[in-house]
């Protein structure tokens, strides 16, 4: 059975398109078959995984239906990507005219899902029709956060957006559990914060959390995720272990 996980907070830098490259190659390491779908016009994780032109055809000609993902893919160290483009950007506009708008990527996905054991969905950091399609398209979503003060506001739009969801396109999206990235463990602050987040949300905090490292910042200029930049790092140890967690 496919797994299709929505990786989205709408708070930028907190190491969504890194936790989405680090997992599938964690994945592919277990032996899984990974697509890696970027929903972002900025791109960050097709720049990340290599793709340094823009690429012709894209996801924005996916979400235009003009063609399918199987016609778009590139492939990154065993990892199949769907990448994105700026004009991605312009697709969500035209969507808003459209029928069905928010179930095209769910569309689009039903044709390969089957060949993969996951499919990552890099959500851009909005809460717009994008991301909607994401959440509506997935069957979980998994949340990248850091452990700062303003937490707690991103992740209650970001639950209220999954709740909208399921009342309206998607009533089976289960939140997976959130990802505490970027994580200083010489600070108090971070671990009030996780267990506010306990407390406060009720969501799921998965373990271990990502260490800050430098060598998850170098990797997606050498193409490569942490795992193969830095193999023995904090943070790749911490990747491998959540994708233990989330593969059972």
């Amino acid at each position: 059975m496919t797994r299709i996980i929505a990786v989205a907070n709408q708070k930028g830098g907190v190491a969504k398109t890194t936790t989405v490259h680090t997992v599938g190659a964690a994945l592919v390491e277990r032996g899984r078959r990974v697509l890696a779908i970027d929903l972002d016009p900025q791109a960050s994780l097709s720049y990340a995984m290599g793709i340094r032109e823009e690429p012709d055809p894209s996801m924005h000609d996916v979400m235009m239906q003009r063609t399918g993902i199987d016609t778009i893919l590139y492939e990154s160290a065993g990892i199949d990507l769907a990448p994105s483009s700026i004009d991605l950007a312009g697709a969500e506009v035209h969507l808003l005219t459209r029928t069905g708008r928010e179930h095209v990527l769910a569309r689009a996905i039903r044709s390969v899902a089957n060949e993969y054991d996951y499919v990552l969905i890099d959500c851009p950091p909005s809460l717009g029709l994008l991301t909607i399609n994401g959440l509506t398209a997935a069957g979980e979503v998994l949340v990248p956060l850091q452990a700062e003060l303003l937490t707690h506001r991103g992740l209650g739009q970001l639950l209220e957006t999954v709740a909208d969801v399921r009342n309206y396109t998607n009533p089976d999206l289960e939140v997976l559990g959130a990802i505490i990235t970027m994580y200083d463990t010489r600070t108090r602050l971070g671990r009030e914060v996780v267990e506010a987040l306990r407390e406060e949300h009720d969501v799921r905090v998965l373990e271990p959390f990502v260490p800050k490292s430098v060598k998850v910042a170098e990797a997606p200029g050498r193409n490569v995720s942490v795992l193969a930049h830095a193999s023995s790092s904090g943070a790749a140890r911490a990747y491998r272990e959540l994708a233990e967690v989330i593969d059972r």
